[in-house]
């Protein structure tokens, strides 16, 4: 069993949530509030068992589904979708459908963020950790909802649109042009517009003795803050 490149994968997968500061169980020994964050093998779910279903002080954050190494994961973004939705009735959780969603080969990672406004499927190093969960769930707004009564808030609660790193980019501020000169205004604003639309890659091209370097100084300043 250990030699088939299923169980290689599971292996791999469990080593990297071990990295990242999760504990990883399974179903029969399982403890929700053994640690801040906790992985639980072959969950069962409405739609069948999810392969690792995550917890964050205790409630239903996530979701991991493995597949062997060299599966395509964009194929599987849809099923780990419908997993995130198939929560049992009484299960604990910030909301439903989860908010954070994974596909792992143990080699390759892709990560969703359901909270984003337009979600999208993104690789990877490896998992977030446990705090960096909590720390996206309370800016949402859903760690004072964490123990509402189980099944009852299918709805998620309200947040802001400027509670995630995508929403926010969405909401920058307006630039600042004193100081700057036509083609650094136009660079920044490009770029802002991009990302904006939920593109995450982007090229600036800019002429010799344009300013390139206050330009990149500009904006990242602007990212960063």
């Amino acid at each position: 069993m250990v030699g088939k490149p299923e169980a290689r994968a599971r292996e791999a997968i469990d080593a990297r949530l071990i990295g990242s500061g999760w504990l990883v169980q399974d179903r029969s020994a399982a403890s929700i509030h053994a640690g801040p964050g906790v992985a639980i093998r072959e969950f069962p779910l409405k739609g069948g068992p999810v392969d690792y279903m995550l917890y964050v002080d205790g409630a239903a954050a996530g979701a991991v589904e493995a597949k062997k190494e060299g599966w395509t994961l964009s194929g599987v973004e849809a099923q780990s979708r419908r997993y995130s939705e198939g929560l049992p009735d009484a299960l604990p959780a910030y909301r439903r459908p989860l908010p954070f969603l994974y596909e792992s080969t143990g080699v390759e990672t892709q990560f969703t963020n359901l909270l984003d406004p337009d979600p999208r499927s993104r690789e990877t190093f490896t998992f977030h950790r446990p705090e960096t969960h909590r720390e996206w769930l309370q800016q949402a707004g859903y760690e004072q909802n964490r123990r509402a009564l189980p099944g009852v808030a299918e709805a998620p609660a309200p947040y802001a649109e400027g509670d995630t790193l995508r929403a926010r980019l969405k909401t920058l501020p307006p630039l600042m042009t004193d100081g700057l000169w036509p083609p650094q205004i136009t660079a920044i604003e490009n770029l802002e517009q991009s990302l904006a639309a939920n593109k995450p890659r982007a090229l600036i091209q800019m002429a010799t003795g344009s300013g390139k370097t206050f330009t990149a100084a500009n904006f990242t300043y602007r990212l960063a803050k």
